[in-house]
């Protein structure tokens, strides 16, 4: 384990930064660390970096506890959110410093890394947003560090150059196979960078997993609307075995009422669906087997959870349609759909897969 965090809490006076944060990252890894702003990522951050020492718990580097190492002695490069290239020095002289018995060579390798051979007699002034975030990145890999932290370093960019900052990243970590902790709150720049995302909510971690299994899984209510879009539906337990819920009229089974073990029937759950995941037809009030939905739905009631409703708005993003469909059951839901929809006013039916269900107390 290349870094490790056990146990790691943190006040500022009384105010709660992070609390009980436990976590691991392989040798190579590159993991990214996402939630909204305050939830404690930064002050994470800091305690690896060695700025901040936790109010509890240890920081491990390499199997030995570092705590109370000072920042030099830890063999971590960051990257902060802000730029701190010194303005009177030029780009190779930033990347230099610090350097202590490396030269030339080194020098070169991180400024070539970085595409930045040409701007090395440029001053940070002279540099555009894009540039000054790659010599940053030269600078912070100049030492070879152990573990490089990334905090929210594409926060103050346009989403053009976002991006293609973003490949470079990808980039430069999968050729250097350093050891990589990426800081965000975008959820975009997680899912297309990391291998696995750690999510923190007030300080707590709320789920750890692969993007993928994050996004389509995801552990609690909180994981659900902050990963990606989202919609909710209050329902009731009306089984367990084999677990149902019953949204108005609707009675559908569910693969599994996930941290809802104890539940008995009658009590109240919310159904997670993402937009995606719900077929639009609009023949309002037909049977599943009468509408337009897939042939691995029709015809199989006991898959399909179906609610009627009426289009309120359609709006055209480009590459998929946004549809707003107020449901029988009062709850206004997002529908995402590749196909031109009905127009607002058209009743509709939703067909919602139980797989595409996820169901929390």
């Amino acid at each position: 384990m290349r870094l490790e965090l056990q146990g790691v809490s943190h006040r500022y006076g009384d105010e709660r930064a992070v609390e009980e944060v436990s976590l691991g990252v392989e040798a190579g890894e590159l993991v990214g660390l996402l939630g909204p702003s305050g939830c404690g990522k930064t002050t994470l951050v800091q305690a690896i970096a060695g700025h901040v020492r936790p109010t509890a718990g240890r920081v491990l580097l390499r199997g030995e506890d570092v705590t109370d190492d000072p920042p030099e002695t830890r063999s971590v490069g960051v990257v902060f959110q802000r730029s701190t290239l010194f303005p009177h020095m030029t780009v190779r002289e930033n990347v230099a410093y610090g350097l202590t018995r490396q030269g030339t060579d080194r020098i070169t390798a991180c400024l070539d890394l970085v595409a930045l051979d040409e701007q090395r007699a440029a001053y940070p002034a002279e540099l555009s947003g894009g540039q000054r975030r790659r010599a940053e990145l030269a600078r912070a890999l100049a030492p070879r560090p152990d573990i490089l932290l990334l905090d929210e370093p594409l926060s103050a960019l346009d989403r053009t150059l976002r991006d293609r900052l973003r490949d470079e990243i990808a980039r430069i970590q999968r050729e250097t196979g350093v050891t990589t902790l990426f800081v965000t709150h975008d959820q975009t720049d997680a899912m297309a960078l990391a291998d696995r995302l750690v999510i923190l909510e007030a300080g707590r971690i709320a789920g750890v997993d692969r993007p993928r299994e994050l996004y389509h899984s995801p552990p609690t209510r909180f994981v659900a609307s902050f990963l990606g879009r989202s919609n909710s539906l209050t329902a009731t337990v009306v089984g367990v075995d084999p677990p149902a819920v019953a949204l108005g009229d609707t009675r559908v089974t569910t693969p599994e009422l996930s941290g809802t073990e104890d539940l008995e029937p009658g009590a109240t759950v919310t159904c997670h669906v993402r937009p995606e995941h719900i077929v639009l037809s609009n023949t309002g009030g037909a049977t599943p087997a009468d509408t337009g939905f897939p042939d691995s739905l029709r015809n199989a009631e006991e898959k399909l959870l179906t609610l009627a409703g009426e289009v309120t708005r359609v709006t055209d993003v480009g590459h998929h349609y946004d549809v707003t469909v107020q449901s029988e059951t009062g709850t206004a839901l997002l529908v995402e759909t590749a196909t031109a929809p009905p127009p607002p006013g058209a009743s509709v039916t939703l067909g919602v897969a139980r797989d595409s269900l996820t169901v929390f107390d």
